[in-house]
């Protein structure tokens, strides 16, 4: 899946900018994490490489998400939000514990997720992330292990289940135990380490089962 979603993702913005340069050389912007995916797998051709040049963005990955700040309780929107609130520091939620924040972003595409919910929880105070999972079931053993590896601490958790009707696993997880998370991040900041953290898991999933 990640393979076949990187590769139609570049296919993408390939010809979008071939569009705009007229078969002049042209610059993709990759993330670090999607560039070392590409060089490992050799997603581009030596044909291709002659084309591009690859840099890495200065912007936050999210900055053109789709995201809504909503009510625990009742699950109802509160407030569309603009990529200004990428900057808001997280310890927002601290003080908000009533909300969480909805995330739509077109990145999420490549690694099999429709969206990510990001909240404090109400009793320990960690920061909880949310989403769904489109990986098939027979791919649970492998799933667990990755978890088990890169979920790690004293209190260290997460909940996994198969969604047989949705065709995809629930998974919730504990940010704190993240490698990468620390109190001081933006909200921005903390969805690229959650997607940093998803991205692998995908990539580990797909190895074992090559």
């Amino acid at each position: 899946m990640l393979k076949k979603n990187m590769n139609q993702y570049l296919t993408k913005m390939i010809e979008e900018k071939n569009a705009q340069k007229n078969g002049e050389k042209i610059q993709i912007e990759l993330y670090k994490e999607d560039k070392d995916y590409i060089n490992t797998y050799q997603i581009i051709s030596d044909e291709m490489r002659e084309k591009i040049t690859i840099v890495e963005p200065t912007a936050n990955r999210f900055e053109d998400a789709y995201m809504e700040r909503c009510d625990k309780e009742t699950e109802k929107t509160l407030a569309e939000e603009a990529p200004s609130f990428l900057n808001q520091p997280i310890d927002y939620f601290s003080t908000h514990k009533n909300e969480f924040l909805y995330l739509e972003s077109s990145w999420f595409d490549i690694i099999g997720v429709d969206a990510i919910c990001l909240e404090v929880d109400d009793v320990f105070g960690t920061y909880d992330v949310m989403l769904g999972l489109k990986l098939q079931k027979k791919k649970e053993t492998a799933i667990k292990g990755y978890l088990n590896k890169e979920i790690i601490g004293d209190g260290a958790k997460y909940d996994l289940m198969f969604i047989q009707e949705d065709g995809l696993w629930n998974l919730n997880f504990t940010l704190n135990f993240i490698k990468g998370f620390n109190e001081d991040l933006i909200v921005g900041e903390a969805y690229e380490v959650i997607y940093r953290f998803l991205f692998k898991l995908v990539e580990e999933v797909e190895k074992q089962n090559t």
